[in-house]
Parts: structure tokens; sequence; C-alpha cells
């Protein structure tokens, strides 16, 4: 048997639809859209398809959609392009204190920059604190960007109730739901975001586009100067391959939906039976009622996660901490999160996908067991 994949949160395998879809603009239709004979108004229309369907996954219109090359670039232009253009306005932005590396460090280049940042924490489920967020709007604040669900421990955070706090206050309100895609139903219309970053390897498209939702009247500096490309919100000629396949993907996602919800959750709840009926000391991470429906974050109490992982040779996840000769390193989101050390440092994620079996989970399971328990007999 090969190994069984249970890292989807990290990226997920092209789909065949989408493989499908991109074939043609891989060998025959590979005009540039800005070219007005026969084959760039083939590659036009592509571009134009995939708009529409990545617009109809999030209940927008169309041309509030510009495509990117993936979710890191759809999240510093989304923040950069409301800092540059309201800095005259005021200098101050909200975000949570579990964000991804995408979204913190542009933070990080914006305090350079001369912008304030109010990091809110969380819960010990990864929620953000809603007092406290309220407590940290200023006068001059003008943005609140909180991820819509957590990559690491599933936890999908009240966005519909933030965005009413940033609309009562004129604060444009940012979510980067590169993880909630496909498998949550999201529309930024019913959760009232003004913009929303996609990835598109998180979705079953390739690794290298993505998207980013700006509500109509919301204005960005630009990110990526030259020519009017992408209703000239972002320079360059756009990647009609992957953009087929990023369009296909959402579609498929859409039609899906509620067949992948139930069949993520039945793998991962089985998942995380198996594993705490083994170990009954084990410690669930996240929001246990509102999580992602694939997304399993469980720490084996005194057990190293990298050590762990590494005996696992049939089995493909991620360790939420590493122990070094001096330390322990344990991740941004457990620290915020208050995990105890001893969870802290034994947590793995374990996130299914479309292709996972329950017969992938019975042996996968069996794996993990029969690995912890030799760790736990060493004393790790």
């Amino acid at each position: 048997m090969k190994p069984v994949y249970l890292d989807y949160n990290a990226t997920t395998p092209i789909a065949k639809e989408v493989a499908d879809a991109m074939l043609p603009f891989l060998y025959t239709d590979f005009g540039n859209p800005s070219s007005a004979h026969s084959y760039g108004v083939k590659a036009k229309l592509a571009v134009e398809k995939a708009r529409s369907q990545v617009a109809g996954l999030i209940g927008c219109n169309a041309s509030e959609i510009v495509f990117t090359s993936g979710g890191t670039e759809s999240n510093n232009y989304a923040i950069k392009g409301v800092a540059f253009a309201n800095c005259t306005r005021g200098n101050h932005i909200i975000t949570s204190a579990i964000e991804h590396p995408a979204v913190l460090e542009v933070y990080k280049y914006l305090e350079k920059n001369g912008f304030d940042i109010s990091i809110v924490p969380v819960d010990e489920n990864g929620t953000i604190k809603i007092d406290e967020l309220k407590a940290a709007i200023r006068h001059d604040t003008i943005l609140i960007s909180v991820m819509h669900a957590n990559n690491e421990v599933g936890t999908i955070q009240p966005i519909k109730e933030i965005a009413e706090i940033a609309k009562l206050h004129n604060i444009i309100m940012h979510t980067d739901a590169a993880q909630s895609l496909g498998k949550v139903a999201v529309n930024v219309n019913e959760s009232g975001v003004d913009l929303l970053s996609i990835a598109g390897h998180k979705l079953y498209a390739p690794k290298g586009v993505g998207a980013l939702y700006i509500r109509k009247g919301i204005t960005l500096e630009k990110l990526i100067h030259g020519a009017n490309h992408e209703q000239n919100r972002r320079a360059g000629t756009e990647n009609v391959l992957e953009i087929a396949g990023l369009g296909q993907a959402a579609e498929i996602a859409k039609i899906n939906l509620q067949a992948n919800i139930a069949h993520y959750s039945e793998t991962r709840d089985y998942l995380q039976k198996l594993l705490t009926e083994a170990f009954p000391s084990t410690k669930i991470n996240g929001n246990y009622k509102n999580r992602l429906p694939n997304t399993l974050s469980i720490s084996f109490k005194k057990i190293e996660a990298n050590t762990l992982i590494g005996k696992l040779k049939n089995v493909a996840a991620s360790a939420g901490a590493a122990c070094h000769t001096e330390n322990i390193s344990i991740s941004s989101v457990l620290k915020a999160m208050n995990i105890p050390i001893d969870f802290a440092m034994g947590t793995i994620r374990f996130s299914t996908g479309r292709e996972t079996t329950i017969k992938d989970v019975e042996f996968a399971a069996q794996e993990i067991i029969n690995q912890a328990m030799q760790l736990q007999k060493q004393g790790n």
C-alpha cells in the first residue's frame, strides 16, 4: 500500500478534471489574452470563464476577482494595498495572533514603514477574543484582517461578526480564506468582508495561482506595476494555464461542497476516534464545534512530534513543534492558544482530503498508534 497522505492542508493534488481543463492551454491555445487575434481571444475567454467560476464559488461578481500568483500575493496585495491607499486616513491595522506567516510577515514590513499593528489574542480554542478586538479599534484604524479558518488547528473565526464591527467603524475587512474554500461554505456577501484571499493549491488547483476578491468600491494601491492587466489592478500577462485550472477547481468545489464536507468529517472523525481510543490522554486542539471538517490537530502527551513523524514511513502529516538541542520550538498558533508544553511538543496536524478512504484512515491510525506506543515505552 502506498503511503497515506494526510497533509491536505499543506497542499492538494491537482484534480483530474482540473488537469483536463488546463491541457488545451498547455499545447494549442497558447495565445496572450491581450492579443486581438483568435489565439488571444481564446485565452481571454478562458480567463474570463475562470473569473466567473471563482466568483460563483464565493458569491460575488466576476469583476470583483483579480488573479494572482497565490495566497501569499493575495494577502500582500490586500493588506499593503489597503495600507498605502489609506495612509492619509490612518496607519493602524488590527489582526489576530494566529495568522499565517503570509499575513504576519506583511505586518512586520508595514511596521518598518510607519504603520501601527495591534495583534488580538485568541482563547484556548483558537477563537479570536471579540471584546479585545473591539477594544483595539481606534479613530485611525483602517483595516481589520483575520483569517477565516486556521491552517493548523482548523478553528473557524466569527468573520461575519467581525465584518459587522468593521463596517460600524468604517474599517475595511480582509480575510485569508485559503484553508476554508472547498471545505466550508464561503459567501462574501453573507460574511460582509471587503477582501478575501484564495490559494489555488489548497483547492485541488495548481501551485502558483490564486485570486483576491476586491469588493466594488474598495481601492487598493497596486502591488505589481506594469501594463493594465487584470482590470489595471495587477500587472503581468495572465497565467492562462493555471487560471483555467483554478476556475475549474472552484466550479467543482461549489458543486461537490456538501458531499465533500460529509466525507471530510467522516474520515477526520474516524481518525480522531481511533487515536483517542488508543491514547485517552491526547488533547484535541481547536474549536471542537466550529473547525474545518477535515482538520485534526492532536497532541500526544510527552511525545516529540517530529520524532513520531520521522517514524511514520507510510503516513504524511505535519508537526506543530520541533525539539532542538537546547529548546522546543512550538508554532506561534499553539503558543497563542497557550497549549501546555507537554502537549504542544507532541502536536501533529492530520488533514484528510477527497481521496482519503476509511481504509486509508485505518491503515494510518495503526501505524501512528504502533509508533507512538513505542516512543512512550522508550520515554521518547
